[in-house]
């Protein structure tokens, strides 16, 4: 094979021999990346609370036994330890965390009418439970001396206004826990990275808006900055699987925005202008 068929040659089983938990990882993102784990060789746990859906992710032939569930609540330590244990006792290591459960807030969040209950239970999913799987985590990888940890954050640490105060402020406080883990586990040979996808119509998106899949992603492409793409799962699931494989062995502290380049602009502008012209 010449050199230039070579490039073009698929990249088969990036995670060949390793293994991952994924928390959220029954639907949505979570999901679609633990699939794309197991196709890439990986050994693959999932955590969540919806049992029903965890199981059924582990069934059919293609995934063979590659993909097993865990019932895990995020915000208990203990649920997260046994979550981490049973990767271990079942694979013998853990090569990869992926802290990818999470919750939105109220899409019309009112500053003055946020209850501290509803603030801190988004709080306790999106930063806590982030933080107990990177501890739980490092436990195991710290004495490998290797190991990835991934968290999902979100385009709203680059773009303000299009989310409620709580889930803004939340997934900042990911990216803050990523760039600050990346700089103490380094040392021990782990890298620390995170996602931040745009607007998504998961589940969990399409519950808190009370809109179907197709209006939603409507709602996106129109005032997206690229056009002609949408933006689905896979697409995350991609993003994770660089930064897990080898093929990102130098890359930590990342904050990987897929936005379609949404955040480097305000259309705001331009768009008034088109329309001051066209009346």
């Amino acid at each position: 094979m010449n050199g230039a068929s070579s490039l073009l040659a698929p990249i088969a089983k990036r995670l060949a021999g390793k293994v991952a938990l994924i928390t959220g990882g029954a639907s949505g993102i979570g999901e679609s990346t633990a699939r794309l784990f197991a196709e890439h060789g990986a050994k693959v746990i999932i955590a969540d609370i919806q049992d029903e859906l965890g199981f059924s992710v582990c069934q059919g032939e293609s995934i063979n036994g590659a993909i097993s569930y865990v019932h895990c609540d995020v915000t208990s330590e203990s649920d997260v330890e046994n979550a981490v244990n049973t990767a271990v006792t079942k694979h013998g290591k853990l090569d990869i965390m992926f802290n990818n459960a999470g919750r939105t807030g109220q899409i019309d969040e009112n500053i003055l009418a946020l209850e501290k209950k509803d603030y801190k239970r988004v709080f306790d999913v999106n930063v806590l439970g982030s933080f107990l799987g990177a501890k739980h985590a490092a436990k195991v990888m710290i004495p490998a001396k290797r190991g990835t940890i991934l968290f999902t954050a979100s385009s709203v640490t680059q773009s303000h206004g299009i989310a409620s105060h709580t889930y803004t402020a939340s997934k900042h406080a990911v990216v803050g826990l990523t760039k600050n883990l990346c700089v103490e586990l380094g040392q021990y040979g782990i890298r620390v990275n995170c996602i931040s996808p745009h607007a998504l119509p998961t589940p969990l998106l399409l519950k808190s808006m009370g809109i179907d899949k197709k209006k939603a992603e409507e709602i996106v492409s129109s005032a997206a900055n690229l056009k002609g793409a949408v933006l689905e799962a896979g697409d995350l699931a991609e993003a994770a699987l660089f930064l897990a494989s080898e093929e990102s062995k130098y890359v930590s502290g990342l904050n990987l925005v897929v936005d379609g380049g949404y955040s480097t602009t305000n259309i705001a502008f331009p768009q008034s202008i088109q329309k001051f012209f066209s009346t």
